[in-house]
């Protein structure tokens, strides 16, 4: 499953998966993804490493690297929201 987190003005959406186990550790996937004319720009940062395990389309190293930091300076909501079933909106 996977959950809405936020939308940035780009068409970049970000969402996150449901924890599951991977190496006897607690795994989330976060997943950026905007429109192109020729489908989609993608990447994927797995928590708690911070690994990039998706990069597909043209985002740049620079937009990794916020992404990065994006997922840095969250990745204890992700952890919280994930185990809630993700956000609840009004």
């Amino acid at each position: 499953m996977m959950y809405p987190y936020v939308k940035y003005s780009d068409g970049t959406e970000v969402v996150f998966s449901n924890i599951y186990i991977d190496n006897d550790q607690e795994c989330i996937d976060v997943h950026f993804e905007r429109p192109t004319e020729k489908g989609f720009d993608s990447v994927r940062i797995k928590l708690p490493t911070y690994e990039v395990t998706v990069w597909e389309g043209n985002y740049t190293d620079e937009e990794i690297e916020f992404f990065k930091q994006v997922v840095k300076n969250s990745s204890d909501l992700f952890y919280k929201y994930a185990k809630e079933g993700g956000l609840k909106f009004a």
